[in-house]
């Protein structure tokens, strides 16, 4: 059993890593959920996480957090999310609010006082679980991992820089020099998880709340991924972190050194992966370099029916 935080922007993906968490209970306890901007606006954000928790009918807690990166002015993504940061399905207005507690102080609390070890799970941009680290840095010795998605060998908001952690790379460098066993499941990997006409297909006859509203986040992403990037499908990026959680085997991992570009006029966000060895570095995370489609396809179907 992982004892998990998930710290998210949904977001569409983000959207679909919930339900995977939340139909793996047997395998992850879902401690809170803290939310950051990101995606869109953290209160849309936030707005988003409780409404995907009313369609599971999910009890757990909701937090928000960090408005806006470390240093600089946030930027957001609605060119892929939309304005909502979730367009496509409409859910309704959701009944529970978020808790008073700020994200960053529910993620020191919790970690500081669970009999377990946590594994943070951060699907947007890093500046909740680097604030936690800055504020408190004696939680890092029960942090049992940090799951992350983010990064890659090329970039989709630059040409050289992923969208999370270019929107905060400060906070990424804190991440990653942390010392905190970190595995990333980076652009490289999560292209390879693309959401086409064919798995939309299989999607569609599963008649459940759950797989309906998937169906509809897929086809609103697959759009934007093809107007935008000329990809037919959307790439479920977040949802390899939970996949990961409950099938570590499904996916091929290196050990490697990442650094996190916070200077260069036109690499600002790269996440510089040395794949070869070639800087002589420490390793300091666990990269995913590829996916056994079949069986992650599977499994995610298979997932989408548990909810009849």
């Amino acid at each position: 059993m992982r004892h998990i935080i998930l710290d998210c922007d949904p977001g569409h993906d983000d959207a679909i890593n919930i339900i995977i968490a939340a139909a793996s209970r047997d395998k992850l306890n879902i401690r809170g959920i803290t939310t950051v901007g990101g995606n869109v606006e953290v209160e849309k954000n936030t707005e988003n996480a409780l409404k995907v928790l009313e369609l599971l009918d999910l009890d757990v807690p909701v937090y928000k957090g960090q408005s806006r990166p470390l240093v600089k002015p946030i930027e957001i993504a609605t060119e892929i999310h939309g304005n909502s940061g979730m367009d496509g399905p409409v859910l309704p207005e959701p009944s529970r609010r978020a808790e008073d507690m700020h994200a960053v102080d529910f993620i020191i609390q919790t970690v500081k006082e669970s009999d377990e070890k946590i594994t943070l799970v951060p699907t947007g941009p890093l500046t909740n679980i680097a604030m936690a680290l800055i504020k408190e840095p004696t939680i890092k010795d029960n942090i049992e991992e940090i799951v992350l998605m983010g990064g890659g060998t090329f970039g989709n908001w630059t040409p050289a820089a992923e969208f999370n952690i270019y929107v905060d790379a400060e906070a990424a460098e804190v991440v990653f020099t942390s010392g905190i066993p970190v595995t990333v499941f980076g652009l490289d990997v999560t292209h390879q998880v693309i959401a086409t006409e064919d798995i939309i297909e299989c999607v569609s006859p599963i008649e459940n709340d759950v797989a309906q509203f998937v169906k509809k986040l897929l086809i609103f992403f697959g759009q934007m991924y093809k107007d935008y990037f000329g990809i037919n499908g959307g790439p479920i990026h977040d949802a390899c972190t939970s996949m990961y959680l409950i099938h570590p085997e499904l996916f091929d991992l290196k050990d490697v050194n990442i650094t996190i570009e916070t200077k260069g006029e036109a690499t600002y966000g790269m996440t510089v992966v040395d794949l070869l060895k070639t800087t002589g570095k420490k390793e300091n995370a666990t990269f995913a370099i590829g996916v056994n489609q079949d069986a992650f396809w599977d499994e995610f179907i298979h997932i989408l029916k548990s909810f009849n």
